[in-house]
């Protein structure tokens, strides 16, 4: 319906401002941002087997798994991938590089 439709759109933004604040990429930065690759043990849409193809090339810091997660973990296992998100977050976000403060001694 049209107007269910209209009513449900909403003003998006791609946060160019935002961005054009930000420093270049620099070649010498590329690659300082950690990267953690979730394993989703039951996704038919991506097999495990291509997931670990996926990270012997295109390599990752880390690789966990989530048992029971199918292609949507958000929605098969929502606390599992949640706990998962929170435990990365702990111990990579104390080793952010923003150029400014010090980095502190890394966990990992």
């Amino acid at each position: 319906d049209l107007t269910l439709g209209r009513s449900l759109m909403r003003v998006g933004s791609m946060f160019v401002d935002d961005l054009k604040l930000q420093p270049p990429y620099t070649e010498a930065r590329y690659g300082s941002v950690r990267k953690v690759f979730i394993v989703l043990k039951d996704d038919n849409a991506i097999f495990e087997g291509f997931q670990r193809w996926m990270v012997q090339n295109y390599p990752v810091d880390e690789v966990r798994e989530i048992h029971g997660a199918d292609h949507m973990a958000l929605l098969s296992t929502p606390a599992e991938l949640a706990r998962c998100l929170a435990d990365v977050a702990g111990k990579y976000a104390a080793c952010i590089d923003d150029g400014v403060a010090p980095v502190p001694r890394c966990r990992y």
